[in-house]
């Protein structure tokens, strides 16, 4: 496996072998001795989950502010996603930096998300499939969300990768507060 920094303290990219024949493929696409020697981050799994998302479908900006901190493993089982990684971190150097990374299917392909951080996706074809590991479990009252249309985030989307369609966001996800009401209410990774 190969790992490689994204650019955000805490964010990874990850590439793994594929083997194909007529049947299939067979991926490994976590191993925790190597993820620790490479990152430092002592990743424990604590939950795992699974996600489907029709074409267009934007989930996120989500952050986990649990006391042990939510560290996110994540990978496309099926289809076809742009992954986005945001530093919502007010102390951090790249505080609002934003970095993208093509997930396909079938492809050998990962993303760290250190705790900390926010973490959303927009699936690129219809029944795409993404598979979470988590460092800690899922605690509603620790769970937030950052609106993925934020202005100040400036994220683009890639409209053109959906072929102009518009974005299928949850009310939960268009509703979120903007990146400056959770600084503004203490509600960012410290």
């Amino acid at each position: 496996m190969k790992l490689t920094p994204l650019g955000i303290e805490g964010a990874w990219v990850a590439e793994s072998p594929v083997w194909s024949d007529e049947r299939g493929f067979f991926r490994e696409w976590f191993k925790f001795e190597e993820i620790q020697e490479t990152t430092g981050i002592d990743f424990s799994v604590e939950q795992a989950n699974l996600s489907l998302s029709n074409k267009a479908v934007v989930r996120g900006i989500h952050y986990s502010l649990a006391d042990q901190g939510q560290a996110k493993w994540v990978t496309c089982a099926a289809g076809h996603v742009l992954d986005v990684i945001v530093d919502i971190r007010p102390d951090s150097a790249t505080y609002k930096k934003v970095v993208k990374v093509d997930l396909k299917g079938g492809e050998g392909r990962a993303v760290l998300i250190g705790a900390g951080l926010g973490h959303g996706f927009l699936a690129l074809e219809d029944n795409s499939v993404v598979s979470y590991l988590l460092s800690s479990v899922y605690s509603p009252n620790d769970e937030f969300e950052i609106n993925p249309l934020d202005e100040e985030l400036g994220i683009n989307w890639e409209l053109n990768l959906v072929g102009g369609v518009g974005l299928v966001i949850s009310d939960k996800d268009a509703q979120a507060p903007m990146l400056s009401e959770r600084f503004a209410a203490n509600q960012l990774p410290k």
